[in-house]
């Protein structure tokens, strides 16, 4: 058991200093897709479980374009707009489902704009991985949802983050369960 502990707070001391890149620090390159598909799993796989790759594929690429969660690449190009449709989807669709998160980037997109839309979502996001680590560290931290009013427009991308940071610490406590229990076995 207290392999176990050791594990699961090295783990948040691992995720504690997680960022994601504002607006402004992403590419301002125009980029292929295999370069997108590269850079999304640089940014993300420090925080989403290695059996969750691919994170992202040409297919699913594909398929957002289709749906219309992302637009059209320009001749086979993705700009910075498209990186950070693409982070937000990767991450969201851990806890929400595709047509969630379509209707979530399109409200959030019309209330305050899409750059600034993007860099809250990196900063709730930043903030629930945070509060996640300091847990799994065993530490004192904040009650999950402040006893203050929420804006009614702040609502669904402050609980979508929060719930994607709880799976996250629910997906690796279960997985060193799992392997407590198969370390245990040979011992019964």
């Amino acid at each position: 058991m207290e392999k176990m502990r050791e594990q699961l707070v090295a783990w948040g001391t691992d995720i504690e200093t997680f960022r994601l890149p504002r607006w402004e620090e992403l590419p301002d390159l125009e980029l292929y897709m295999d370069q997108v598909i590269t850079l999304i799993d640089r940014y993300l796989s420090p925080i989403i479980q290695g059996e969750k790759h691919p994170l992202l594929t040409s297919s699913m690429v594909n398929n957002y374009v289709k749906q219309g969660l992302i637009p059209a690449p320009i001749k086979k190009r993705y700009n910075k707009r498209h990186v950070a449709f693409l982070i937000a989807i990767t991450t969201l669709k851990q806890v929400l489902t595709i047509p969630e998160i379509k209707d979530g980037i399109l409200f959030q997109g019309k209330v305050i704009g899409i750059r600034e839309a993007y860099n809250l979502f990196c900063e709730e996001q930043e903030a629930a991985i945070h509060l996640i680590s300091q847990q799994a560290q065993g530490k004192e931290q904040a009650p999950l949802i402040l006893n203050q009013t929420m804006a009614v427009e702040m609502i669904a991308v402050k609980t979508a983050t929060l719930s994607f940071a709880l799976k996250l610490l629910a997906e690796k406590t279960i997985m060193l369960e799992t392997d407590y229990l198969k370390e245990e076995k040979p011992n019964e």
